[in-house]
């Protein structure tokens, strides 16, 4: 079976040698590269192609610096993020989570859990994934809901006209801070993998 491929993304040198400590217990784990600031990790993940980005939420720059940067690399590449954090507040992380279009997060002071998230996440869809996409869609109307699984390509009946289906996608795009139906099936390919429609 192929290695899990990881771009590991902290700032804290300490920390950062922790988990390639941690990493490297793990046969199943290949380290690609280490980084510690978003434009760095964005280079990599374009260069290494990993499967999992461990992404500090908290670099040098900007408190959430990481969710900015998670975001960038999620909507560029087909790796998927989980987030590293030591905020305790569940708010705060899954508002970030859903500002990066994360995958999972792992809190720093619950380490052991790190490596079985990174498998999970790396294998299909996490039950952290389903709590994060179900805060993206939160937003959404009803009919928007039913237009969203349109664009996904699930097969739903739409009985309104062109112009407002069209105006509908619009909105779902704008809610979702996404530019084109070509970004949203890429982004949620990640939380619906059950639906060959939106890989192509």
């Amino acid at each position: 079976m192929e290695p899990i491929r990881i771009v590991v993304v902290e700032d804290d040198p300490d920390f950062q040698y922790l988990i390639r400590q941690s990493l490297s217990a793990h046969p199943d784990f290949e380290l690609a590269a280490c980084c510690r600031d978003g434009e760095g990790a964005y280079l990599a993940c374009l260069r290494e192609k990993p499967h999992v980005v461990l992404m500090d939420l908290a670099l040098p720059a900007d408190p959430m610096e990481g969710a900015s940067a998670a975001r960038h690399i999620r909507l560029e590449t087909r790796a998927k993020v989980i987030l590293l954090t030591s905020y305790e507040d569940p708010a705060t992380v899954v508002q970030a989570s859903i500002r990066a279009f994360a995958s999972a997060y792992v809190l720093k002071s619950q380490f052991p859990l790190l490596a079985p998230t990174i498998r999970e996440t790396a294998r299909g869809v996490t039950p952290q994934a389903h709590l994060i996409c179900s805060a993206l869609l939160r937003s959404l109307t009803t009919a928007e809901l039913t237009v969203f699984q349109y664009m996904l390509g699930a097969p739903v009946n739409l009985h309104s006209s062109e112009k407002t289906i069209a105006n509908q996608q619009t909105s779902v795009l704008r809610k979702l801070g996404l530019q084109n139906k070509q970004q949203l099936r890429h982004v949620f390919a990640a939380y619906f993998p059950q639906m060959p429609e939106i890989n192509g």
